[in-house]
């Protein structure tokens, strides 16, 4: 079952729904980004190795991951926006007991039920933002990215704040964030559904408008795999920044943690300027530019980010944020325009791959880690948005413009 693009009638997007949208993405992934922020913290605590820092990661992407392209699929079919409530349930639960974890595999199972709410929210959300675009898709899905990378950035400013300095206990003040994210998903699922029966009422149909695919099944599945490869070769270069930036900080420079901290916020809040920017210049100038423009063009930048000094790390890893972080929204535009009746899907997909190839990559960093030291691993990924040059094999999808 396919849903109505509820913003087709007005003929411009619902920018209500996409702000609430967005906020909802914002209090979804702070909670969710405080978990590597407090890597410093637990490591210290439970003593452990890097290893053990990247399985951390690994459980929370982990449940994301492999959740998420099911529910995107079970809800292709069957809807279910309020979904989304229950979802942050399960942060809750994993967030309260994080707070009061007393062991390793407490830990482990408080990251993992952190991973099922946003395994619950980004199928669902995804849908919404499409059908609430009017036909900008970038615009609408750079809004809706937007309040994740903000929330992403946040996280670690107010770990620095609140969490390192009184304890992993801390954590449970944090609680009040979720309620609140709850009822504004309530809210969102509330006015999404009064527009659809809305919509019935008219009389306007109950299938949104697919235009044929011009590309054969053969290059889709050729240019699904092509975009999945770029998106591993994204993702394992964030994931040294949001896994590692501060651990590599200390040791290169000898920085406070509090001053590691606040660096991973200036990197994960340029990100978010990013992602907006790469949606809305989607829009105007393709899907595939703004892809080879955002990986491939970190490339020069990430080569010379592990011989700057500190001022200019922090300016290059400014600069590699702001591009790397446009990619997102184009390569999961991109694969719904060739699949556009499984939004659900191929959001849940995306979301989850980006999740699962996260946490991959974290644990290999953190054994890499182990093995080279973390300073080396800075050099190695620096290499990594070189695979931005596949983009050359994507084919020219006529609905990605």
């Amino acid at each position: 079952m396919t849903s109505v693009s509820i913003a087709t009638s007005r003929g411009r997007p619902l920018m209500s729904v996409l702000a609430a949208l967005s906020g909802a993405h914002l209090l979804n992934d702070l909670v969710q980004s405080m978990i590597p922020a407090l890597y410093p913290l637990i490591k210290e605590s439970y003593r452990l190795d890097f290893v053990q820092i990247g399985l951390i990661t690994l459980a929370f992407q982990v449940t994301s991951s492999l959740l998420q392209p099911v529910l995107g699929y079970l809800t292709d079919r069957r809807p279910w926006p309020y979904a989304m409530v229950l979802g942050m349930a399960a942060t809750l639960s994993g967030l309260l007991l994080l707070a009061f974890a007393h062991s390793y595999g407490v830990v482990l199972i408080a990251a993992a039920l952190v991973g099922v709410g946003s395994a619950v929210f980004h199928p669902e959300a995804t849908r919404m933002a499409r059908h609430a675009a009017a036909g900008r898709q970038g615009l609408a899905q750079g809004v809706f990215q937007v309040g994740g990378h903000a929330g992403y950035a946040i996280g670690p400013l107010l770990a620095a704040i609140v969490v390192v300095p009184r304890g992993q206990s801390s954590l449970a003040w944090f609680s009040g964030i979720v309620l609140l994210a709850m009822v504004l998903m309530f809210w969102t699922a509330s006015r999404y559904v009064a527009f659809r029966r809305r919509q019935v009422a008219e009389g306007k149909g109950t299938q949104e408008k697919v235009h044929s695919n011009l590309l054969p099944r053969r290059r889709i599945v050729f240019a699904m795999a092509i975009l999945m490869v770029l998106l591993l070769s994204k993702n394992a270069y964030t994931a040294s920044f949001t896994s590692y930036y501060t651990f590599y900080l200390i040791e290169r420079f000898g920085v406070t943690v509090q001053l590691s901290q606040i660096m991973l916020f200036v990197y994960l809040v340029v990100g978010a300027v990013g992602v907006i920017a790469g949606g809305m210049l989607g829009d105007r100038i393709g899907r595939d530019r703004v892809i080879w423009l955002s990986i491939l063009g970190t490339l020069p930048f990430a080569l010379m980010l592990p011989y700057a000094d500190l001022f200019w790390t922090g300016v290059l890893s400014v600069i590699v944020s702001l591009i790397i972080s446009s990619a997102f929204a184009s390569i999961l535009i991109y694969a719904i325009d060739l699949v556009p009746h499984r939004v659900g899907l191929v959001g849940g997909l995306f979301y989850g791959l980006s999740f699962g190839l996260g946490g991959i990559c974290a644990a290999a960093l953190g054994a890499l880690a182990d093995w080279i030291g973390i300073i080396n691993v800075f050099w190695v990924c620096a290499w990594l948005p070189a695979v931005g040059l596949m983009t050359f094999f994507l084919p020219r999808n006529p609905h990605s413009v």
